[in-house]
């Protein structure tokens, strides 16, 4: 069980948080005119989370099934070399590839853009979608890289001392979802 972040406060609830997922889902639908090509690739581990999600609400709105993937982008992150080993995670890709396919990558927190960058990376070597969007729960500011987000949770900026903590129930085995703001205490996100 993860717990709450000592000291940190709750910024998003679970109310909020499934009303920002609901309306990322009817964003992708909006601008892609349909579900017809879209997949959508989680980030491990609480972007395949949230990539799941995403997927019942657009099957809920449309009444068709929105392939779901998984994208581990460890052995593609530019910082292998200076944070300690980490554990790969699962890639999933859905049996119809990524070619010619509008492809929404899933994150729970953007932050300086080096694991999209990342995704990126790893995404070119699967194929050649049509196009990619992003899709995070929190954009929190402080970019390294020219990358932003397509569909936005919520717009939270913070300083380079406060952490962003995603706790979701199937991930975290916490009673309720919500994301917390903190002063940093552990790597940053």
């Amino acid at each position: 069980m993860s717990a709450i972040p000592q000291g940190a406060r709750s910024v998003l609830d679970e109310a909020d948080i499934s009303r920002a997922l609901t309306r990322i889902a009817h964003e992708i639908l909006e601008r892609a005119k349909g579900a017809e090509d879209v997949m959508l690739l989680g980030i491990p581990t609480r972007g395949a989370t949230l990539a799941k999600r995403l997927a019942a609400r657009i099957a809920d709105v449309e009444g068709t099934t929105v392939p779901v993937g998984f994208l581990d982008v460890t052995m593609y992150r530019d910082d292998l070399r200076l944070k300690p080993a980490r554990a790969l995670e699962r890639t999933e890709i859905p049996d119809e590839g990524v070619d010619g396919r509008l492809i929404v990558l899933v994150d729970d927190v953007l932050y300086s853009g080096r694991t999209i960058r990342a995704a990126l990376d790893a995404l070119n070597d699967l194929g050649r979608p049509r196009a990619v969007q992003l899709a995070v729960l929190v954009d929190r500011g402080h970019r390294e890289l020219p990358i932003r987000a397509d569909y936005v949770g919520k717009n939270l900026p913070t300083s380079q001392r406060e952490s962003v903590k995603v706790r979701l129930r199937e991930h975290d085995g916490v009673q309720h979802d919500a994301v917390y703001l903190g002063i940093e205490s552990e790597t940053a996100i």
